[in-house]
């Protein structure tokens, strides 16, 4: 039961962290910052498949 809780807690903070590192892609790429946005970019990836990765031990 822990370790389900914990992976819950897990998903949902990345969640938010996606939420918040798409924003800052938005403002990235208004701003005309092409290196900060793929930084981004590749960063949204990672979160995602870390995300996907305990959705899978769930």
């Amino acid at each position: 039961m822990k370790r389900k809780k914990r992976l819950e807690k897990g998903i949902i903070s990345l969640e938010e962290q996606i939420r918040i590192h798409e924003e800052k892609l938005q403002k990235a790429k208004e701003k005309g910052f092409v290196e900060l946005a793929t930084y981004y970019e590749k960063d949204i990836a990672r979160l995602k498949k870390q995300k996907l990765n305990k959705e899978t031990k769930l």
